[in-house]
């Protein structure tokens, strides 16, 4: 059920038909140069296959958000390369489309406004914009609030209509991160399911960042436990668990408990080492 795979060397099993994984993190280190030189990330590799949906978890300051950045195109590395779909990535691009925490949506929009953004771009090619706009608001659940704006909405609303955007000019990845940690227990529920099924619907590749145990184990095909030491491996957590998964299941609980430990010992070992 647990493999651990070393951070400076790819797991090798993540690739597509063409044998080019989706996302390729190859011996990225990450440093910052502050009052202090703090390394956020140190010989970091790994890779996400075609249609594949990963955790990023680890104990707070363990680089979850960096690498997301990094794979982002948001922020550079300070050595090591990244690919998507084997190209390399030196910035945001239309091929990841982005949710975060804070919903980010433009208040004088409408919500069928805030979708249609991104199909306004230079880079996008879109025949029919309204009919694909129609078609994510749909998808998310919001078919009758084209009209709303961000402020009448509740936080689970606002977070469909920032999925469908990202959605909107079809990337082949959707990067997460922590999407759903300001939202209450029940709503985030019903999003984390309404995402799989977005998920299995639309086949795309997701890295999804959470602090939250339960979330990645509901949701992942595989966790991805980093450690706050940057010398520590990656610790990788293969989820054969058929879904929906039932969360009072013995093996369910005892994936939890599994990650849970595997957190703790590396936020031990970053104790240890200072």
């Amino acid at each position: 059920m647990v493999r651990v795979a070393s951070l400076n060397e790819s797991d090798g099993r993540n690739e597509t038909d063409s044998g080019t994984p989706v996302i390729e993190v190859s011996g990225v280190s990450k440093r910052y140069d502050n009052r202090q030189t703090v390394d956020a990330l140190r010989d970091v590799s790994l890779t996400v296959e075609d249609g594949e949906f990963v955790c990023l978890v680890g104990p707070s300051g363990c680089g979850k958000t960096t690498l997301f950045r990094i794979v982002a195109g948001l922020e550079p590395p300070t050595s090591g390369d990244v690919f998507v779909t084997g190209s390399p990535v030196t910035g945001p691009g239309i091929d990841r489309g982005m949710v975060f925490q804070e919903y980010n949506l433009f208040p004088w929009r409408t919500i069928e406004g805030n979708v249609r953004f991104g199909l306004e771009q230079p880079a996008c090619d879109c025949p029919d914009c309204t009919a694909r706009v129609e078609e994510l608001i749909d998808l998310v659940g919001l078919t009758g609030f084209e009209d709303a704006y961000p402020k009448e909405l509740s936080g689970g609303m606002k977070q469909r209509v920032a999925v469908a955007r990202a959605l909107a000019v079809d990337p082949e990845i959707l990067l997460l991160d922590e999407p759903f940690g300001s939202i209450d227990a029940q709503t985030r529920d019903h999003l984390q399911r309404e995402l799989l099924d977005i998920w299995q619907e639309t086949e795309k590749t997701i890295l999804f960042v959470t602090h939250e145990i339960e979330e990645a184990v509901t949701l992942a095909d595989r966790i991805v436990v980093l450690g706050s030491n940057p010398d520590d491996s990656i610790t990788t957590v293969d989820i054969d668990i058929e879904r929906p998964r039932d969360r009072t299941a013995p093996e369910f609980v005892s994936l939890i408990e599994e990650v849970r430990e595997l957190i703790e010992q590396r936020g031990r070992s970053a104790e240890q080492s200072h």
